[in-house]
C-alpha cells in the first residue's frame, strides 16, 4: 500500500511541497499487526548530515549512496547515517542497475551496496561500476556473504565488507576508513589489497616446486605481492625490465592466472611467497 504525508512542509520560500510517497509493506503476524503510517521520503539532500563545503566542519563532507531491495532498511540507514556531522546522503537505490546510474550521476564517494538484489545483483553492480571507471568507493553492506564472495568483490573494486548485524560504529569507521584510503573488513581497518586479500584467503603451506616454480620466479612473485612495479622489481633483483617481464609471463602461464592481482591471491592462498614457509 502507499503511505501519504499527512501535511505538507514549507519549503525555504514559504510555498508547500509535496513530499514523495514511499511504498511500505504492513507486517502481520499470530501475535500483533503493526501498521506504519505517515512514513515519508524527503529528497536525499534535505536530509543530509552535513553541507559540503562548510569551512566551519571539522571533517570534510562525505556524499554517500544507498543500495538496497528493502524500503524499510533504506530509511533507517539514511536516518542513522544523517546523524553523522560529517555524513551526506546524497540518494539511495533499490537495486543494483539503478546503483550503477546513481552512482554515475550523483558522484558519491562512497556506494553502500547489498549483495542480493533484483534486476542486478552486488556483484553484477560491481563489475559495471569497474567498466565504466565510475569514481566511488563501495562497501558491500550484507546480511551474509561467503568468503569467494568477498574476494570476488574486492577483485571487482570493493573497498570494504560490513555485515549488516555490525554495531553502527563499526560502519561509521568503515566509511570514514575507506575514504582515508583503506579498506575495511569485517570489524577492522586493512591497509592495501593484498592485505585484504591474505585475511580472506589465508595461506596454506605449499612449495613451489608444486608448480614447477624457480626461486627467481618465486623471489618476483614475493615483490608483485609486495606491490612492486616491474621497474621496481628489476632494480631489486638487479635484472632488466625485460628479463622480469619475460618471467612473469611464464609465471602466468605455470599458475593459470592473467593479471598481478589473481597472481597476489594465488600466492598468498598457496604459500608461494619467498620467507613464508
Amino acid at each position: 500500500m502507499k503511505l501519504h504525508c499527512r501535511s505538507a512542509e514549507l519549503s525555504g520560500t514559504g510555498q508547500r511541497r509535496t513530499l514523495q510517497p514511499i511504498k511500505v509493506l504492513t507486517a502481520v503476524s499470530a501475535a500483533s499487526s503493526v501498521a506504519l503510517r505517515g512514513i515519508c521520503r524527503q529528497p536525499a539532500t534535505e536530509r543530509a548530515g552535513c553541507v559540503e563545503g562548510d569551512v566551519a566542519a571539522s571533517r570534510p563532507c562525505i556524499r554517500i549512496l544507498l543500495a538496497d531491495d528493502h524500503p524499510i532498511f533504506r530509511e533507517g540507514l539514511r536516518k542513522l547515517l544523517q546523524s553523522e556531522p560529517d555524513f551526506h546522503v546524497v540518494g539511495d537505490a533499490a537495486d543494483g542497475l539503478e546503483a550503477v546510474e546513481l552512482a554515475s550521476s550523483l558522484k558519491p564517494h562512497v556506494l553502500l551496496l547489498d549483495v542480493a538484489m533484483p534486476r542486478l545483483g552486488g556483484l553484477d553492480a560491481l563489475r559495471e561500476l569497474a567498466s565504466t571507471a565510475t569514481p566511488v568507493r563501495p562497501i558491500v553492506l550484507t546480511a551474509a556473504i561467503h568468503r569467494d564472495d568477498i574476494v570476488t568483490a574486492l577483485q571487482l573494486g570493493a573497498k570494504g565488507v560490513v555485515l549488516k548485524d555490525a554495531a553502527s560504529q563499526v560502519l561509521f569507521e568503515s566509511i570514514r576508513s575507506v575514504m582515508a584510503g583503506n579498506y575495511w573488513l569485517g570489524r577492522e581497518t586493512v591497509g592495501d589489497l593484498v592485505q585484504a586479500l591474505r585475511k580472506v584467503s589465508p595461506a596454506r603451506p605449499g612449495r613451489g616446486d608444486q608448480f614447477g616454480l624457480t626461486l627467481r620466479q618465486l623471489e618476483i612473485i614475493s615483490t608483485v605481492v609486495a606491490g612492486l612495479s616491474n621497474k621496481e622489481i628489476a632494480q631489486k633483483l638487479s635484472l632488466s625490465e625485460d628479463t622480469v617481464k619475460h618471467h612473469l609471463t611464464n609465471i602466468f602461464d605455470k599458475l593459470g592466472v592473467s593479471n598481478r592481482l589473481e597472481l597476489a591471491l594465488f600466492a598468498t592462498h598457496h604459500g608461494l611467497l619467498v620467507g613464508q614457509n
